[in-house]
């Protein structure tokens, strides 16, 4: 992993604040979890992404991932 690598990543991911985006987690041991919600913030380290529940049950949620998170592969995210 280089820094451009993480710049590149970093730039990807503040040009697509506001969007709503589909993360898809590997929670280990075959589970695989998929989100969708809003690009919120993106900071130097981490960025975030607010979920909404479909069913209304549970407020939001405002979770937090690492730019190494995608570099990694530990999640995918792509634009709904």
């Amino acid at each position: 992993m280089s820094n451009s690598d993480f710049c590149k990543v970093r730039e990807s991911v503040r040009s697509q604040l506001g969007n709503k985006v589909m993360i898809k987690q590997d929670r280990g041991r075959n589970r695989i979890e998929i989100q969708e919600g809003i690009l919120q913030n993106a900071y130097p380290s981490v960025f975030t992404i607010l979920i909404e529940n479909r069913r209304n049950t549970n407020p939001p949620q405002l979770l937090s991932f690492s730019y190494t998170d995608i570099i990694t592969k530990e999640i995918r995210m792509k634009l709904c």
